[in-house]
């Protein structure tokens, strides 16, 4: 899934790779998926786009932006995968949108669970895409103590770590992949609350949001992605699916994985205990 780190990392990715290169046709899916969400009717991208070339691409919380001539854009959320194809690659039998450029190379879109790819001109009227862009970024100076202390101010005292760090739309792009190796890393339980935590724990929780972001976002997304080439991303994971069956790194005791509000946690029971 689309996080801070990939949408930042897979960006530059597609502004070296997809910039120059000029849409020649653009063919819908071949595998209609319910919650493969676009803008208007899917069968127009090929008027809006063709024609059009790719002249840089960004990332923004849990997107990543296409962006064309025309102030034309193509933005793709979280749960969209994109991956480059060579001229001469052979077309997947499944997929939810294809771009083909004028060198023969082809782009393809495809929706696992759920996830939008929106084409639009100049602005896309969405809360959670305009809260991307206007919210400071962990990987930006603007994103300081100061603002995360006014976040945690205005949080219900009785919202969990997780809850308060990756539901919504605090931090855009914050979700509940990242977050585990920053609670690890701030040695704090996912279901603690708010209200038992120090200042000076809170610090712990800040400084990890943007170390760990950075790193992930530096080392080109987590291991648990992969990129436009199809490569995972050079963060290895400390907590994710990859590593839940491992001793902990710190400790060596066993790692705990269960549901918890609306997606799995995992956690360390010595190195994040959990405090009432």
């Amino acid at each position: 899934m689309i996080e801070i780190p990939e949408s930042y990392s897979f960006a530059r990715q597609a502004a070296d790779m997809l910039s120059g290169r000029t849409v020649t046709d653009v063919f819908n899916a071949t595998h209609p998926h319910k919650f493969a969400w676009y803008l208007g009717d899917p069968t127009d991208y090929r008027t809006r786009l063709a024609g059009k070339t790719i002249r840089a691409a960004e990332g923004y919380g849990a997107f990543i932006d296409l962006l064309l001539d025309d102030e034309t854009h193509i933005a793709l959320s979280d749960g969209v995968n994109l991956r480059y194809h060579a001229p001469g690659a052979e077309v997947p039998p499944k997929y939810q949108l294809l771009i083909a450029f004028d060198d023969d190379s082809f782009l393809v879109f495809t929706v696992a669970m759920y996830g939008g790819i929106i084409a639009f001109q100049k602005t896309f009227d969405n809360s959670y895409y305009l809260g991307a862009l206007s919210k400071p970024s962990p990987l930006e100076d603007r994103f300081a103590e100061a603002y995360f202390g006014r976040l945690v101010a205005d949080a219900k005292p009785n919202l969990s770590a997780k809850a308060f760090l990756a539901t919504d739309q605090r931090i855009p792009g914050l979700g509940n992949g990242v977050l585990q190796d920053i609670l690890f890393k701030s040695r704090i339980h996912p279901k603690r609350k708010l209200a038992t935590m120090s200042d000076a724990e809170l610090g712990r929780m800040y400084s990890s949001v943007k170390s760990t972001l950075r790193e992930m976002t530096d080392r080109g997304g987590r291991d648990t992605e992969k990129d436009l080439l199809g490569r995972a991303g050079g963060y290895k994971t400390l907590l994710s699916k990859n590593t839940c069956s491992e001793p902990c790194p710190v400790c060596g005791g066993t790692f705990v994985k269960e549901a918890y509000s609306g997606g799995a946690v995992y956690y360390c029971p010595a190195c994040q205990p959990l405090i009432k």
